[in-house]
């Protein structure tokens, strides 16, 4: 199973949540694109945050040196993203794969994140409430929808809204794969935890 983790905007948990996926299915990690933070990337907090023997983390096709959109950081750095470049590694494991930022996240002058999207990849998304959360979700899906991509489930990330989770799992008709609290913090041993609550519902996407 080819799982796509993307989410409603920047920083709304893609990266707990694709930390706890990992950890769920014991699968391999891929970033595609990373962009800043090359130290302390996500590749390095999956593999902080992941205790599995079978789990490895791919290298990214671009690591690019700024914090910014791809499109820019990519300019930045003096090169195009070019998408025949980004070649999903071969893995016999689970795969476990997570943009940047939102789907419509350009990576040069013509792609955006959605074009990383393969036919044989399960989508989840990554929803944070906040103000404006609702409509940005529901934009996501609409994005996705307009490119025939179905969305298998839906993560959602801090303080419990039941009349946002509501509303949204009415209107996109998504699969709830769980929450994620706002913990005071993410270790190997809360991670381990949710995966244990996640592992059956992502088991029967």
């Amino acid at each position: 199973m080819k799982l796509f983790i993307t989410g409603i905007g920047t920083d709304v948990g893609k990266t707990i949540a694709s930390s706890i996926i990992t950890q769920a299915l014991e699968a391999d990690y891929w970033k595609p694109i990373q962009a800043g933070d090359l130290d302390n990337s996500d590749s390095h907090k999956i593999k902080l945050n992941v205790e599995h023997h079978n789990t490895k983390i791919h290298p990214n096709a671009y690591a690019l040196k700024t914090p910014a959109s791809p499109h820019l950081a990519a300019s930045i750095d003096g090169i195009t993203i070019d998408l025949t470049k980004v070649i999903e590694p071969t893995t016999e494991n689970h795969l476990v794969i997570e943009g940047a930022g939102g789907v419509l996240v350009p990576l040069n002058n013509t792609d955006c994140v959605v074009d990383l999207i393969k036919v044989d990849y399960k989508v989840i998304v990554v929803s944070r409430h906040y103000l404006g959360s609702i409509n940005h979700t529901l934009l996501t899906f609409e994005a996705l929808k307009y490119r025939d991509i179905a969305v298998s489930g839906i993560v959602f990330s801090g303080d419990e809204n039941k009349a946002s989770e509501a509303i949204i799992l009415n209107k996109t008709g998504a699969k709830c794969i769980g929450r994620i609290e706002n913990e005071p913090y993410f270790d190997q041993n809360v991670i381990k935890y949710y995966a244990d609550l996640f592992r059956d519902n992502l088991l029967n996407l």
